[in-house]
């Protein structure tokens, strides 16, 4: 059987993207915007040695199928189907044909995949690993993806045709309003990334700021910045384990993209350490990605943690604001910024096919394929409430007394 036929049989006569498998064979619409191409038998064997989404991404990272087009109408085009769903006939004869590929054309995944799992889950020498897998990759290839803000956090959009830059500074801008800050205080920022909310804190408000990540080329970066704009009496962002930091009686704390990574077992130390952080009636701004709720797996699917996020996890809101409460912060405000993050997404997406040929030059071919089709399947996920993305701010209450005002001045 031609693979378009296989393809047409599983996807309907008229789908909304057009197939082309390496036999010649075609399905869908010629001609359209979007295409799937399978270049070689190897695709088919990589389907078959994982079958499912990571098979699929395997394939792609490996040249093995092309996607014409702009990947994000491709796979918005691109119509689901479930096996389940598919007659015992059909199943059978996919089964006995991919397995006559994974035979024939044995493959290994691509050399970018991490499997390597060194330590206990979460432990500080895996997540220091984890993290340095993911952001240190190349200072120049973030900045033609990420923008002039360097921010790898959702963006708040106060118009749906602002920059990316303008929606970074009015995120890094309603966290510092959320918090409370103002001149002479004290900011702990965890997760700091290339520095953006200790330079926006120390620069425009006149607070004395310090950041952690795990990622040493991050702290460069940012110690660079902070040098550049003589920021240096202000700001600090340090090479650091969050959970090393000495200091205490903070004015505030930010955690901005960093629950992801700590687990759900470990989020009672998390946010019992960061209050200890806090001084009484300070505040805690907590901004991360959650899934809608707890009816599936907070583990991340094969694809992203195998070539994204090694050990991610995300939580339901609820069991977050749980947490805080369980451990001495009192939730004053929460809101979920699903839609903003696809706006980021979008603009990210655009940046990456901008600099599409300079990206790969840099990175390699294959991770830029991850980070293509990373982006346009998240910005996918967060417009279908696949996923979610929430901050929560809480403060340390001491004997009924939050110091928060009567309502949110921000």
């Amino acid at each position: 059987m031609a693979l378009a036929a296989v393809f047409a049989r599983l996807f309907g006569e008229d789908p909304p993207i057009e197939f082309r498998g390496y036999d010649g064979s075609r399905s869908g619409p010629a001609g359209c915007s979007s295409a799937v191409v399978l270049n070689s038998p190897l695709a088919l064997a990589h389907l078959a040695a994982a079958p499912g989404e990571l098979g699929l991404a395997r394939a792609y990272i490996n040249g093995h199928i092309e996607v014409r087009g702009d990947m994000y109408t491709a796979l918005a085009a691109f119509p689901s189907v479930v096996m389940s769903d598919a007659s015992r006939k059909l199943r059978a004869e996919l089964a006995v044909r991919l397995a006559g590929y994974r035979f024939w054309w044995p493959v290994q995944p691509p050399p970018q995949e991490n499997r390597a799992k060194n330590g206990r889950r979460h432990s500080k020498r895996r997540d220091s690993e984890s993290v340095s897998y993911h952001y240190d990759v190349s200072n120049l290839f973030y900045e033609w993806v990420l923008g002039p803000s360097m921010t790898y956090t959702c963006a708040v959009f106060e118009r749906s045709d602002a920059t990316l830059e303008q929606a970074q500074y009015a995120k890094h801008d309603l966290v510092a309003r959320k918090l409370g800050l103002e001149p002479g205080m004290r900011l702990l920022d965890i997760g700091a990334g290339w520095g953006g909310m200790v330079l926006h804190a120390a620069e425009h408000y006149g607070v004395r700021a310090i950041g952690v990540t795990l990622s040493r080329s991050q702290a460069e970066w940012a110690q660079r910045v902070i040098a550049d704009r003589g920021l240096g009496e202000l700001a600090e962002v340090r090479y650091q384990d969050y959970r090393d930091v000495p200091e205490s009686g903070f004015d505030a704390v930010s955690s901005i993209g960093l629950t992801e990574h700590i687990g759900r077992e470990r989020l009672p130390e998390y946010f019992s350490f960061l209050r200890e952080k806090l001084r009484p009636g300070a505040r805690l701004l907590n901004h991360c990605i959650t899934r809608p709720d707890g009816s599936y797996p907070a583990n991340a699917g094969k694809f992203i943690s195998r070539y994204v996020f090694p050990d991610g996890e995300l939580e339901p809101p609820g069991e977050l604001v749980s947490r805080m409460h369980d451990n001495g912060l009192e939730v004053r405000h929460e809101e979920n910024l699903r839609e903003h993050y696809a706006l980021t997404l979008a603009r990210w997406c655009e940046n990456l096919e901008r600099n599409w040929h300079k990206a790969v030059a840099e990175v390699g071919h294959a991770r830029a394929r991850v980070w293509r089709l990373y982006m346009a399947a998240s910005r996918l996920a967060f417009e279908s409430n696949h996923i979610q993305l929430h901050q929560m701010l809480g403060v340390r209450s001491e004997g009924g007394t939050s110091s928060m005002p009567l309502r949110p001045d921000w």
